[in-house]
């Protein structure tokens, strides 16, 4: 259930492994052990026996079934600061489906012997002390897609990390940055959209990936990008939007006026025509830079410390952006078309991307650099220093004689939430 449409998902969409999980195959092996020894200690009937409890004075230590204690256990998650709370509906559903025991080769539910309470998927925790109350790998997407909305001040941020991890986990990915955009766009009165590169990233919600051309298409066409954007316009439908890679030949500039050229004439034919409709697929939604970390594009000339030339930098978004506002002061057009072509133009988006976190973003926003659009990989992934998201869970409370005591560890206790509700 998210906060956001009050709904909880359900096995269906997780297609849990439920027998296996039920087996203890996904489980560390030492909760397999003490499960065996609890199981044993409750069939025999075995009572406490020990000297060193850490019982309140007052309470007897006698005649209490170690192997059939009532416990209390929480969640945390170690991420200091802000966690946008994704992945609680597929903990309940494992909890659902496999919590119970064997009985020789029968699997005896006992789900609905639990009190369980949870939080919603898109809340938010706050820690100042590293524990904050929840779990998963997709609390951390989503608590890195967070920030990298926050530093990007509301533009778009698109969601390119599926080459960096294993497949089976892009539809939870994906279904976290989802959170994470509305949980942003609640939080700051925004309207952004999701924008994710595969279709099971979308497969929770009922999104759909998008993407235009790659590095690899433009191989194809021999290095020629406009070329190869001339193609991909004519064959594929007008919503795809027409997002021009130009780093390839690490000539930005000149690559992103060849392809504006390209398209514009094709553009202007087609309206002469009377075919505005196909005239609306050589529309250029906007280009993206992606210019690696070693390299200078031949547009940004050095400038004092030369590592602040490489890769997509400031200088090189300024260059394009200039480059894309008065491209149409040099085309040879009647009155009639100068309006519309200057308009062409400067309506074409600059999307940025290699390399960037919320640091670097930060920083563009910082200087102005008129990047419209931010994508952002494997730092979504991130998971060290402050990004560190790992999660546990340990028993805070045991209950005793009818009455629940505290009893964790050194250094952890019983905490509240108030965001918690009861889920069964």
């Amino acid at each position: 259930m998210s906060t956001f449409d009050g709904k909880r998902l359900t096995n269906e969409t997780f297609k849990l492994d439920v027998e296996r999980m039920r087996r203890g195959w996904y489980s560390d092996k030492y909760f397999e052990n003490i499960n065996r020894m609890l199981i044993a200690l409750s069939k025999e009937g075995y009572s406490y026996n020990g000297q060193f409890h850490n019982l309140p004075a007052g309470f007897s230590a006698e005649n209490i079934s170690v192997g059939d204690i009532e416990v209390e256990m929480q969640w945390f998650t170690r991420r200091l600061g802000t966690t946008v709370i994704v992945g609680v509906d597929k903990a309940l559903e494992m909890i659902r489906h496999c919590a119970g025991y064997w009985d020789n080769e029968r699997f005896i539910e006992t789900a609905n012997e639990l009190e369980v309470w949870a939080v919603q998927d898109g809340d938010i925790t706050e820690s100042s002390d590293g524990n904050p109350m929840n779990l998963t790998r997709s609390s951390r997407v989503a608590t890195n897609v967070y920030e990298t909305l926050t530093a990007a001040h509301g533009k778009p941020v698109l969601f390119f990390p599926a080459r960096f991890d294993l497949h089976e986990v892009q539809a939870s990915d994906g279904y976290a940055y989802n959170i994470a955009v509305q949980r942003f766009n609640m939080d700051y009165s925004q309207k952004l959209g999701p924008f994710v590169s595969t279709d099971a990233q979308g497969d929770w919600w009922g999104g759909a990936g998008g993407g235009t051309v790659a590095h690899a298409a433009i191989a194809s066409f021999l290095g020629d990008t406009a070329e190869a954007m001339m193609e991909f316009s004519r064959i594929l439908p007008a919503p795809i939007p027409r997002i021009a890679l130009v780093d390839f030949n690490n000539d930005s500039v000149r690559d992103t006026l060849r392809v504006l050229n390209a398209m514009f004439i094709k553009y202007r034919e087609l309206v002469d025509a009377g075919n505005k409709e196909e005239a609306e697929k050589y529309k250029l939604y906007g280009v993206r830079l992606d210019t690696s970390g070693t390299l200078r594009d031949v547009s940004v000339l050095p400038l004092g410390d030369p590592s602040l030339d490489l890769g997509v930098n400031p200088r090189l978004v300024f260059n394009i952006r200039q480059a894309l506002d008065s491209a149409s002061e040099n085309w040879s057009l009647p009155k009639v078309w100068q309006k519309t072509a200057r308009e062409y133009c400067r309506n074409v988006k600059i999307v940025v991307s290699g390399g960037f976190n919320p640091e670097k973003i930060r920083k563009f926003e910082k200087l102005g650099v008129p990047a419209d659009i931010y994508a952002v990989g494997s730092y979504l992934f991130i998971n060290n220093g402050t990004t560190a998201s790992d999660f546990t869970a340990d028993v805070v409370r045991v209950k005793i004689h009818g009455e629940w005591l505290d009893m964790s560890k050194v250094g952890r206790r019983p905490r509240e939430n108030a965001n918690m509700k009861r889920a069964w």
